[in-house]
């Protein structure tokens, strides 16, 4: 009995060191990060690659006190899915997901246009550092600094932030097809916003993306 007692022991054990192993390879793998991630969760995978790519020179550099959580929004994809993903860095797992507006002048279903211009209403693409949350008026808020010189770096001034909106919702693409649309901001559902703003708050990095030619050939921290 002793040793039936020990063998399943050994093998359990076994087991949870194999899992263990499974992980670690693919967390130590970048391409093996990528795959992964951008095949589980139905992520583009130019925007995983983008993402850790900057995210690693980001963290190099110690601009990221909140190095746990990597954001990225995804916007190769339509409003009316869910193009908002948090990705735990110590797991390599999506924990958060979530539908998120773009800009009203960026497109209607697609986002396809973005400025770093004031007044603008357009989305911009990059690299973002999370900073503190305050009350506005959408109610919880998360400042965003924009750290990509003529790309996004314009975002304090024209009060970008993450928020909750009540034109983000499941409801509102049964109607029309689409979420709303914002004056720029990632905008989120009333509904996660608590949860997004207070898992990804504190100088963590957010990535915003669109299959575009002319951000590859403007940011620096993309390239290799």
């Amino acid at each position: 009995m002793k040793q039936l007692v020990l063998s399943i022991l050994f093998i359990v054990a076994n087991a949870f060191t194999g899992f263990g192993h499974n992980s670690k390879d693919i967390s130590n793998n970048v391409a093996d990060q990528v795959s992964y991630i951008s095949t589980h969760y139905n992520i583009n995978q130019q925007a995983v690659q983008m993402a850790l790519t900057g995210y690693q020179k980001l963290r190099s550099l110690g601009k990221l006190a909140n190095v746990q959580y990597l954001t990225i929004a995804d916007f190769s994809k339509p409003s009316n899915e869910e193009r908002l993903f948090i990705i735990d860095m110590n797991i390599m797992q999506v924990v958060v997901k979530s539908l998120v507006a773009h800009g009203r002048n960026s497109g209607t279903k697609m986002a396809n246009q973005f400025s770093n211009r004031y007044a603008s209403f357009q989305s911009s693409l990059g690299f973002y550092i999370t900073g503190g949350i305050y009350k506005g008026k959408h109610g919880a808020s998360l400042i965003l600094e924009g750290i990509e010189k003529g790309i996004n770096d314009q975002a304090k001034d024209r009060a970008i932030v993450i928020h909750g909106a009540d034109y983000v919702s499941n409801q509102l693409i049964k109607q029309q097809g689409y979420i709303g649309r914002s004056l720029g901001c990632p905008a989120v559902p009333n509904n996660q916003v608590v949860e997004i703003i207070n898992t990804i708050k504190g100088a963590s990095c957010l990535f915003v993306y669109a299959p575009t030619n002319q951000y590859l050939i403007q940011s620096q921290l993309v390239k290799n």
